[in-house]
C-alpha cells in the first residue's frame, strides 16, 4: 500500500522558486509559496547601502515619525526597508502614497498602508495625475518624498510645480548583489521552475547575471509595469500578476501549474 504525503497533493508540490527579494516581502512571499507545497530560494539581487547623508535622512525620519508631514511618498520597495531598518512609526495622520507594485506589497509586508498607489500607470507620473483628486485639492500640503540617490525627482518637482510644500531626502543607494554559483547554476539547468520578477531593476539583474531563462522555467511578473520594464531589460515574461497582491502571484504559479498537467 503506497503512502502520499499530505504536502505532495499540494499544487505547487515539486516546484522550486526564486524569490529575489528578501526582508519582509520575501519572507511573506516564501511562507505563502510553501503552504501551497513549494520550495522557496530567497534570493535578494538588489540591496540598498546607506545614504551619503545620513543625518538629513535621520532628521526627516524623526519629523515623520513626529506628524509633521501631511503626506509621505515612497517610490520603491527599498524605501520600505529603509523606513523598517529605522523603526520608523507613520502617525495616522500622515497618509502614505505609494508608486510601484512591488512597494505596495512591500508595504503591506510590513504592517504600513498605502492611502494612495495607481493602479494603472503606476509611475510617479500616473500618481501626479492621481493626486489632486485623492486630496482633495488642498494647497499646500507638506510633502516628504523620499526616494534613491539615482532616482529622477519627477515626483518631487511635480509636487512642487502644482503648490505644495516639498522637502525631498534621499533615502539610499541602490546596489546590485551578486547570486550564488549555485542559484545561477540551478536557474541555467532548469532546477529553478518559477521565477518572480518584481522590479524593473530585478529584472535587469536576472538579464546581466544569469542571462537566457530556460524554456521550461515559468518566468511570471507582478503587474504589468513591472512586465514592460522587463521587456526592455530583454527578459522573457511568461505570466503577469493581475494585480500587487502576493496571493495574486501565488495564484497565478498555481494556475499555470494545473495548465500544464491537463
Amino acid at each position: 500500500m503506497s503512502f502520499t504525503s499530505p504536502i505532495e497533493t499540494r499544487p505547487l508540490y515539486g516546484h522550486r522558486v526564486l524569490v529575489p527579494r528578501g526582508g519582509p516581502w520575501g519572507d511573506s512571499v516564501a511562507s505563502a509559496l510553501r503552504t501551497q507545497g513549494a520550495s522557496a530560494v530567497i534570493a535578494p539581487m538588489i540591496n540598498f547601502a546607506a545614504t551619503d547623508d545620513a543625518p538629513a535622512l535621520e532628521a526627516a525620519l524623526k519629523s515623520l515619525a513626529a506628524g509633521e508631514f501631511d503626506w509621505v511618498t515612497l517610490t520603491s520597495a527599498t524605501t520600505v526597508d529603509v523606513l523598517m531598518a529605522h523603526n520608523v512609526v507613520i502617525p495616522s495622520t500622515t497618509k502614505v502614497a505609494c508608486v510601484g507594485e512591488t512597494t505596495a506589497t512591500a508595504l503591506a509586508a510590513a504592517g504600513y498602508k498605502a492611502d494612495l498607489a495607481p493602479s494603472d500607470d503606476n509611475t510617479a507620473h500616473g500618481l501626479l495625475e492621481m493626486w489632486t483628486a485623492a486630496t482633495g485639492g488642498k494647497i499646500p500640503l507638506k510633502v516628504l518624498t523620499l526616494r534613491s540617490q539615482i532616482a529622477v525627482p519627477v515626483l518631487t518637482e511635480g509636487l512642487i510645480r502644482i503648490g505644495h510644500t516639498v522637502q525631498s531626502v534621499v533615502a539610499y543607494r541602490s546596489v546590485s548583489v551578486e547570486l550564488s554559483d549555485g542559484v545561477i547554476a540551478d536557474v541555467r539547468s532548469g532546477k529553478i521552475t518559477d521565477i518572480l520578477v518584481t522590479s524593473g531593476s530585478v529584472a535587469e539583474q536576472i538579464s546581466l547575471q544569469i542571462g537566457d531563462i530556460p524554456e521550461q522555467s515559468l518566468v511570471a511578473a507582478i503587474g504589468p509595469r513591472t512586465a514592460k520594464d522587463a521587456h526592455a531589460s530583454g527578459l522573457r515574461i511568461d505570466a503577469i500578476a493581475p494585480d500587487i497582491k502576493i496571493e495574486s502571484m501565488v495564484d497565478l504559479l498555481v494556475d499555470r501549474a494545473a495548465q500544464a498537467k491537463r
